[in-house]
């Protein structure tokens, strides 16, 4: 009893109605599909989408394909965080900064990404470093504005007090403004790992012969539903652990954290 106490102690209120969700939608998915009311050309039945599971475990392409959109995906992302962060910041605590490059961040995150895959063809072949750019394009520009706005928001009287004790620039960015900002950047980071997620199918738009997005386009092709479903849902799927594993990640970066009380 002590143990299913403390089992129960650990899962968050909510998981139940969180399950609940998922399977309401499950639920409706089958209701509609086997009873006929749409036709298995535009609805496959749930079981067609996990045959079609097996069958691409089979031809071994599920990992693989797995692992090559989770690596795109990853690298693109990371190359955004990389240069958006210290912009996004220098933006929020630089008047120069921000007249120089604010205004081309609020033009450029306007740009379809889609339109701008000829380019990235153009300008980076069509090998890997194209697809990361297409993902880097997706989150980079958003994420500057999102990182300036996080730390433009730490209370600049702490910064005021740092300078004050004699801290140095680089001090007050390493004691004060990142402390006080780290919070909001996990929550900036987890919010655009997911936009990269949902950018993956147009970066393997084109030229791509591996990958969850270029087996979505060419089962569209033959009109595979099911493994267009099954794409779509192992892509949710990996959307949803590394949303996990930031929660995880914050808990335990941040601990002070208003958000891990």
């Amino acid at each position: 009893m002590a143990l299913a106490k403390r089992i129960s102690n650990k899962i968050k209120p909510g998981t139940g109605l969180t399950m609940a969700s998922f399977l309401v939608i499950l639920g409706i998915w089958a209701a509609v599909a086997y009873t006929g009311s749409v036709k298995e050309l535009f609805l496959p039945k749930p079981h067609r989408v996990f045959q079609a599971f097996g069958e691409m475990y089979n031809e071994g392409i599920l990992i693989t394909y797995a692992w090559d959109s989770t690596y795109r995906v990853m690298v693109g992302w990371a190359m955004a965080v990389a240069t958006a962060v210290p912009l996004g910041m220098g933006i929020a605590t630089s008047r120069r900064l921000a007249a120089l490059f604010q205004p081309l961040m609020e033009f450029a995150r306007y740009l379809p990404v889609v339109a701008l895959v000829p380019l990235t063809l153009l300008y980076f072949g069509i090998g890997d470093f194209q697809k990361f750019m297409v993902i880097f394009l997706g989150t980079f520009f958003q994420l500057v504005l999102m990182v300036a706005d996080t730390t433009a928001g730490v209370p600049k009287d702490l910064s005021k007090a740092a300078a004050t004790l004699g801290a140095s620039k680089s001090q007050t960015y390493r004691l004060v403004l990142i402390p006080g900002a780290l919070p909001g950047l996990m929550d900036d980071l987890r919010i655009t790992v997911g936009w990269a997620w949902t950018y993956l199918v147009v970066a393997e738009l084109v030229a791509a012969n591996s990958g969850l997005g270029y087996m979505i386009l060419r089962a569209q092709r033959f009109l595979a539903i099911d493994r267009i479903f099954a794409g779509l849902i192992i892509i949710g799927l990996l959307g949803l652990a590394t949303d996990w594993l930031f929660r995880i990640a914050t808990r335990v970066i941040v601990p002070w954290s208003d958000k891990n009380a």
